[in-house]
């Protein structure tokens, strides 16, 4: 089941070539770790832990959210069914943790004690946010405060221990802090980039249904904006206040969102969001061609297409 979730094979159990994730937090955490003098090879045993808890949340996170497609393959629920998919996202978890353990070989105790606290907190964060993302599903009246409160978590968490641990594992343990709230920054601005793909997102470049998050009730920034704009009693609040929404609803759905230009202040907003990290950028003692690699990631996660 792990090979297949992570995939590295296919339904029938053949090998596939490559790994289909992006790699984003193992990739910061090594990319801060080399930029503050520290050496990438020996926290690698922390990238390959932060993936596999990565990958845990998107196991259950499936289940959860019902999506059936991952990277245009069956996800592991819909292959193994719900329970197993459970098993296998706490066996990653744990595989996880135990990954975080090969510190060991290269860094004292208390540093991999350290490195352990960082990623079980994260892991809580991520957690809570998950939770909040389902709760807020029940309530029409969504603010902005609550929705980045719970991407702040659910996306934030991972990124800011990825860059905690990378300073950590260099040697930086006293200037943890704002390493940490970066990656949360960084987080909100790519939450909401994917909110914005999940609505107007192509299956091709997604790899799943690109309506699911509006027939889920999902409060993703799009539609918290539009449910703000657009006033209590109007006709996307009474959409909104269905116990369910058929995929009959969606052209009408999309035409209201259009109307009431969800897309453009969802863009806006996610700017806002990419200037927010940028200022908490400047604050990270770095190298300027560090520095200069991390605003490109910033305005690439903020403005890409898929």
């Amino acid at each position: 089941m792990a090979s297949y979730h992570l995939g590295f094979e296919d339904e029938a159990g053949a090998r596939l070539a490559g790994y289909p994730g992006k790699l984003l937090r193992p990739s910061l955490l090594l990319f801060v770790c080399e930029a503050l003098g520290g050496e990438p090879e020996a926290a690698l045993p922390a990238a390959l832990a932060l993936e596999l808890v990565h990958t845990f949340s998107l196991a259950h996170d499936d289940i959860q959210d019902r999506d059936e497609e991952r990277h245009g393959r069956p996800t592991a629920w819909r292959l193994f069914g719900p329970a197993q998919a459970i098993n296998l996202g706490d066996g990653l978890r744990e595989l996880g943790a135990l990954a975080l353990f090969e510190l060991e070989r290269r860094f004292p105790p208390e540093v991999v004690l350290r490195a352990s606290k960082i990623l079980t907190r994260a892991t809580l964060e991520m957690i809570e946010g998950q939770a909040l993302d389902l709760a807020l599903e029940e309530k029409v009246e969504v603010t902005l405060e609550e929705y980045e409160a719970m991407a702040l978590r659910k996306t934030g968490a991972l990124l800011g221990a990825a860059l905690e641990l990378g300073a950590l594992l260099a040697g930086a343990d006293d200037k943890l802090e704002p390493f940490r709230s970066f990656g949360c920054a960084l987080g909100l601005a790519f939450q909401g980039r994917d909110d914005i793909l999940g609505i107007w997102g192509e299956r091709a470049r997604m790899g799943k249904a690109p309506k699911g998050d509006l027939l889920r009730k999902k409060k993703s920034l799009p539609i918290v904006l539009a449910l703000e704009r657009e006033g209590h009693g109007g006709p996307l609040h009474e959409l909104y206040r269905r116990e369910e929404l058929a995929e009959a609803d969606l052209p009408r759905l999309i035409d209201l969102l259009e109307g009431l230009d969800a897309r453009t202040e969802a863009e806006a907003q996610v700017e806002q969001y990419s200037h927010r990290a940028l200022a908490k950028l400047g604050g990270l003692a770095l190298p300027d061609w560090a520095r200069t690699e991390l605003e490109g990631l910033v305005r690439f996660l903020a403005m890409r297409e898929y």
